[in-house]
């Protein structure tokens, strides 16, 4: 992972690299959950998902300083059924409060399928990911396209198909679902391939598998190309997966922001899809947990 995708936050969080190339190990699970100042028990959190047509999940590293042992039994309680990006070491806690993984980690985001000499490290990698998420009884596992560095987009497309369709089969027999993630290469990851959803889309097509999807990060899309629920719409049978921010800066969903997600979560529930979609905000007011069951809220269509 490159870039620090959190860069105009002024709250300090850990970067996507620092999350999904060492997962921090697992402690006991607590009882307390941290709200502001103020310690709730998760038990007394109030469930705010009431019609669950959206099966929401939550990415940790955004609630970096939050710990997994009371972070997971808030989640659980209000209505989240995931979180995700966390690695194996890190399971047992999801799974003793009723949670999944919904999108597992493998190899980094600059150094990607767009070049051959790249295949066998991340090939490796999302192999062992696929292993650990099939054996866990987990759905996604995530991959990415790499930067261009002068290469053309025609050919990195063909790299990328070249090296999942030799995994793909491992990942059709496991029955897992490989998720490459669309990102803006304007603002946070500069010179990254799978930028656009033709893009994407194109790639989808010329692998050929079910178990091949894009993660449609709804953020990264509306920096980059805008028209989010046409575009969802149209390219729903590419998609597995979905994340989740404000724009612009990548915040709470509130009246700063330019995207309205009640709209985009009604048009995501009735394409029919069944997956989940990741809240990956950065929260930048003091009631971290608040903010979330805020966010999980106005999600619920």
């Amino acid at each position: 992972m490159i870039h620090k995708e959190h860069s105009k936050s002024k709250i300090p969080q850990p970067s996507r690299r620092e999350v999904l190339t060492a997962a921090a190990g697992a402690a006991a699970t607590a009882t307390m959950v941290g709200i502001g100042s103020k310690p709730v028990r998760a038990a007394e959190a109030e469930k705010v998902v009431a019609k669950g047509r959206i099966n929401q999940s939550v990415c940790k590293w955004c609630f970096g300083k939050e710990p997994l042992d009371t972070f997971a039994p808030y989640c659980a309680q209000i209505g989240i059924k995931s979180i995700e990006l966390v690695g194996p070491n890190q399971w047992g806690v999801l799974k003793k409060h009723g949670l999944t993984c919904a999108m597992t980690p493998s190899h980094g985001i600059s150094k990607g399928l767009n070049r051959t000499g790249n295949h066998e490290m991340c090939i490796a990698k999302i192999r062992k990911s696929i292993d650990d998420t099939a054996d866990a009884g987990f759905p996604n596992v995530i991959c990415f396209s790499g930067n261009r560095a002068g290469m053309d987009d025609e050919e990195g497309l063909e790299n990328c198909a070249i090296g999942l369709k030799q995994i793909i089969g491992y990942a059709e027999k496991k029955k897992i679902t490989l998720a490459m993630e669309l990102l803006n290469s304007k603002r946070n990851h500069k010179d990254y391939m799978c930028d656009r959803t033709h893009w994407g889309v194109k790639l989808v097509k010329k692998v050929g598998s079910p178990n091949f999807k894009l993660l449609y990060d709804i953020y990264h899309m509306q920096v980059q190309e805008g028209d989010v629920i046409a575009t969802i719409k149209e390219s729903k049978d590419y998609i597995g997966h979905y994340h989740t921010a404000g724009v612009p800066g990548r915040h709470e969903f509130d009246e700063t922001q330019e995207l309205y997600y009640p709209a985009i979560m009604k048009a995501i529930a009735d394409t029919g899809f069944t997956g989940y979609v990741g809240q990956e905000f950065i929260p930048r007011k003091k009631d971290k947990l608040k903010s979330l069951a805020q966010a999980v809220q106005m999600c619920d269509v």
